[in-house]
């Protein structure tokens, strides 16, 4: 029995990856900051929950207990952007300035900082042969300001852990989606102008669904895939082509 951690595990791909090891008869570990939401997941998908913001040292090392000893599998799901959580005109006081470093730093620490820190703080539990696997997002190709800049990042760092694990057999690789729905991601925002224009830019002609992703988790997950490591596996029907 593998034991996997899957992070933003509460919904959408983290929910739907942690369900999918789960019934091959993995131990799961979810993690979330929203206690509700990982109760409901863990009772649907037979996983533990793990209530903690990934963003705060000091959360990640007072729940580090309550993790597996050994990790065969870290999946890196926490994140989305964060812009859309911010009201029109941007919100608060201050200047100009400070909104614009407010809402980078906010989309650097949702996307980069929660995968660093959970991959580090589980470096020393990660067993030989491991596998990490991050999610990206095509925004770090065709561009999205903070968000898209904030995946970019993962990817760069993503080469670098690929590196450091590389002699302990553990593989480091990015999952980078497309338009996927059935996820919290667009918060309610996606226009149907903006959904058939980002349909309509892909070859399949629809969009993509958690299960789409989680069948490239599983498959870098796979003993199979133990010389994949380093890469960025796009998921996106074709709107973006890879190169």
């Amino acid at each position: 029995m593998r034991q996997v951690v899957v992070t933003g595990g509460g919904t959408g791909i983290g929910r739907a990856a942690a369900a999918w090891f789960a019934a091959r008869g993995d131990a799961v570990t979810i993690v979330g900051r929203r206690k509700d939401v990982l109760d409901q997941a863990a009772a649907g998908t037979g996983a533990t929950a793990v209530v903690c913001d990934l963003t705060s040292p000091d959360e990640i090392e007072s729940a580090l207990p309550h993790f597996p000893d050994r990790v065969d599998v870290l999946v890196n799901n926490a994140g989305g952007n964060t812009d859309l959580s911010v009201p029109a005109g941007g919100g608060g006081d201050g200047s100009q300035l400070s909104h614009v470093a407010q809402r980078w730093r906010a989309n650097f620490d949702a996307n980069v900082l929660t995968a660093v820190l959970m991959t580090t703080a589980l470096d020393s539990r990660l067993n030989d042969g491991a596998r990490v696997i991050t999610i990206g997002s095509i925004a770090a190709k065709t561009g999205a300001t903070s968000y898209g800049a904030a995946k970019a990042a993962l990817e760069g760092w993503n080469v670098s852990l690929a590196t450091s694990l590389g002699p302990r057999g553990i593989t480091a690789n990015v999952v980078s989606p497309g338009l996927t729905m059935d996820t919290e991601f667009f918060q309610g925002k996606l226009s149907d102008e903006r959904y058939e224009r980002l349909v309509a830019a892909t070859r399949t002609g629809r969009p993509g669904s958690p299960d789409d992703i989680v069948a490239a988790i599983g498959f870098l997950a796979s003993t199979e895939a133990g010389h994949v490591t380093s890469q960025v596996i796009h998921v996106n029907g074709g709107a973006y082509s890879g190169h």
